[in-house]
């Protein structure tokens, strides 16, 4: 079945040429003018996209306010994004990161990369998927239960909001409690598919799981472990 792929830009141009070159690669396009339309869309939608394409800077609700609202509403922080941007430097690609990007691709840009990237997001999340399905599991550390059949994790009886990739990290670490990782191994664990990722993205990654886990005071779970990477444990 062909994925279904949501782009989001104020540009008619841009809309039309990144729908024309995903329709080239057998994927189905939906497309919204805007972060406000895309999310009147959404909110309606009878099933979701399988991965948004949203620029950065539209009138209106902009890309980073509407990933941090899908990043916050249940039945949509699922869906995995990729950002485009024109702002390239360290600190604007963190920040597009923070709010709950999955990727980004800055601008200028060519439309062989862009499919490159939107495979192997569509890829993780499919693996995700596929994981759950074949072995549907309860992780349980501390009060923190991690349900991977339903896609929810709850601290006692609350539920924790965070986004896809955030939830695949959170289950590597419930699954090994008190294992080290290293960078190096969340990357080829999470983003295991030859793509060029920035050891850096999984420190902005971290920080989103941390900044999830706080709100019930669990934050202090995701341990740094200095000179090597993180780890995940009750015992504070």
């Amino acid at each position: 079945m062909k994925p279904t792929i949501l782009v989001v830009d104020d540009e008619a141009p841009i809309r039309n040429m990144l729908a024309f070159s995903l329709n080239r690669a057998e994927m189905n396009v939906e497309v919204a003018a805007g972060g406000d339309e895309a999310l009147d869309r959404l909110s309606t939608a009878i099933s979701c996209p399988d991965l948004i394409v949203m620029d950065w800077m539209m009138p209106g609700l902009d890309g980073l306010q509407l990933t941090r609202t899908l990043r916050e509403t249940p039945g949509l922080m699922h869906i995995p994004i990729i950002m485009l941007t024109a702002r390239g430097n360290e600190r604007d690609r963190t920040s597009g990161l923070d709010c709950g990007a999955d990727d980004y691709v800055i601008k200028p840009f060519s439309t062989r990369e862009l499919i490159s990237r939107v495979r192997a997001v569509l890829r993780r999340s499919q693996a995700s998927s596929d994981r759950t399905t074949d072995a549907a599991e309860v992780l349980e550390v501390g009060d923190l239960r991690l349900d991977t059949a339903s896609h929810r994790a709850l601290a006692g009886d609350r539920p924790l909001n965070m986004g896809p990739t955030e939830f695949r990290i959170l289950r590597l670490f419930m699954s090994t409690p008190g294992r080290a990782w290293s960078r190096a191994q969340l990357l080829a664990e999470i983003w295991g598919d030859g793509q060029t990722v920035e050891e850096r993205t999984v420190d902005v990654h971290i920080r989103r799981l941390r900044k999830a886990l706080e709100t019930t005071g669990h934050a202090a779970f995701v341990q740094t472990v200095r000179g090597h990477g993180y780890r995940f444990s009750d015992v504070i």
